[in-house]
């Protein structure tokens, strides 16, 4: 179903199940609005990277990474909340997988800076 040669396709699919997962324990335990926050801003990451995949140009690929990225950082955002809150269920290791995607983004959005920046100068 996911290409494996594409790592931050895959990863992010599957942090994006996770987050469903998690998401329905958040509800069984009635904590709707930050279920709902959570699943939004989690699942968005890889849509937003599957979007990028089939970008008009290398600028609305950057775009979207950009997009994924600013999504990582609001996922992160309830998920602290989450962690720290009382009486709500553990985050097991959602934080650390959000971590790597984090790291993959930036080393993407990076080097697709790179390569604008390089064509511009040619």
């Amino acid at each position: 179903m996911i290409s494996k040669e594409n790592e931050i396709v895959k990863v992010s699919f599957d942090f994006a199940m996770q987050i469903v997962s998690y998401c329905e324990i958040l509800e069984k335990n009635k904590r709707f609005v930050v279920a709902n926050q959570l699943l939004k801003s989690g699942t968005s990451i890889g849509a937003n990277v599957r979007e990028a995949q089939n970008a008009e140009s290398i600028t609305d690929f950057l775009h979207k990474m950009k997009i994924a990225a600013k999504e990582v950082e609001e996922t992160e955002y309830w998920l602290l909340i989450c962690d720290n809150a009382e009486n709500y269920p553990p985050i097991a290791d959602l934080l650390p997988t959000l971590n790597s995607i984090k790291k993959i983004l930036a080393k993407i959005i990076s080097s697709t800076k790179k390569k604008i920046n390089e064509s511009s100068n040619q």
